[in-house]
């Protein structure tokens, strides 16, 4: 099924296969590289819309079976959709549910029909199809829809990795008939586990069905760093090139560099916003732990390259001090700088493919980093 691709390239990288695009949703547009932070419960923990605008975020993630369980699609529907509910303005993605459920494994049983599971919150027994993953989206009303897939644990015999693709293809069709409202943009999700013959063939059936944009699914799920770029070089060349790439749940700083090097164009993972809540902070020379006692009467910022919110009014000392006390206003400033940091990067990567010192720019961001 042929679909009109809503990217649009601006310019390649000469050194590798990052590229500089934009991506145009009903809501508008946003420029890639990009990083999505992660809002699963119809919102970013710890900040507000405002703060996310001010650090210049574009585009924000949900997740269809946290919002499926709690407040219901129903309800947020009746606001018009997620948008109007959480007053967020720019573009949102929705996760269709997959990983979460996979997650749950011990509370789920997938068959051909989808997803019966419990709810994590009361054990209330519940069912998710493709068709009810894309209804439950469409309601919510985000921009960018995924459809419902089986995620592959890591790690998995290849007969084990062949059934849950191929059960995922079979899903992904089911998913894009049920797609009625098409302003609504959908991606499929390529499958295949640690196989790069498996994730090939997935991918030319998810191109045969047809979609707005493809994601690289099952990565990040326990195995080695070498093994992920292996699987992301592995099926980026076999997805269609005028089309958004988009992969899942991925990750460190480092990871977003090595990604954006192997032509992925979309990142979104919930390690700038979990760290922070844990006092663990990502600065331009690496990891940064404010609980440690060297910081008790530390003056500097977080970050003396940081522009953020944070970073201009707050010393490394005050910091330390609401973390230990475990004040609610440390998980608040903490979030804005690893977000503000995630976000700067992304924009920092954009220029540098723009003028094609992609590669220096790669380079100078390991040189800064001091070891752990």
């Amino acid at each position: 099924m042929h679909t009109t691709s809503p990217f649009t390239l601006h310019c390649n990288s000469s050194e590798c296969a990052a590229r500089r695009g934009e991506v145009r949703t009903r809501q508008g547009v946003f420029q890639t590289p990009v990083f999505m932070p992660v809002g699963t419960q119809g919102t970013v923990k710890a900040v507000t819309p405002e703060n996310l605008l001010e650090m210049k975020a574009q585009i924000i993630l949900g997740n269809t079976y946290h919002l499926f369980i709690r407040p219901g699609h129903e309800l947020i529907a009746s606001f018009g959709g997620l948008h109007n509910f959480m007053n967020w303005k720019g573009s949102i993605l929705t996760d269709s549910g997959g990983f979460q459920i996979f997650s749950l494994k011990e509370l789920a049983t997938i068959t051909e029909e989808g997803a019966a599971f419990r709810s994590h919150l009361d054990g209330s027994k519940l069912f998710l199809s493709p068709e009810d993953a894309i209804h439950v989206q469409q309601s919510l009303g985000s921009d960018i829809m995924m459809c419902l897939d089986t995620c592959i644990p890591f790690p998995a015999s290849r007969d084990e990795a062949i059934k849950a693709t191929d059960l995922t293809s079979r899903w992904a069709r089911r998913c894009r008939e049920a797609h009625s409202k098409r302003e609504q943009l959908l991606f499929g999700i390529v499958q295949g586990g640690m196989y790069p013959d498996l994730r090939k063939d997935h991918a030319a059936a998810l191109i045969d069905i047809g979609f707005d944009g493809y994601a690289i699914g099952g990565l990040s799920v326990g195995e080695e760093k070498n093994l992920m770029h292996e699987m992301t070089e592995a099926t980026v060349p076999c997805l269609p090139k005028d089309y958004p790439v988009y992969l899942m749940g991925v990750g460190t700083p480092a990871d977003l560099v090595e990604g954006v090097w192997r032509g992925i164009d979309m990142f979104d993972c919930v390690m700038p916003t979990r760290n922070a809540r844990n006092g663990s902070l990502f600065t331009s020379t690496g990891k940064l732990s404010i609980k440690n006692s060297r910081f008790r009467d530390d003056h500097k910022p977080l970050d003396e390259e940081c522009s953020c919110y944070t970073c201009r009014n707050y010393s490394r000392a005050y910091l330390r001090h609401l973390f230990q006390a475990r004040e609610i206003l440390s998980y608040h400033l903490n979030t804005i700088h690893n977000l503000h940091y995630y976000l700067h990067l992304m924009a920092d990567i954009r220029q540098a493919i723009e003028t094609d010192s992609f590669g220096r720019f790669r380079k100078d961001f390991y040189s800064k980093l001091e070891p752990e």
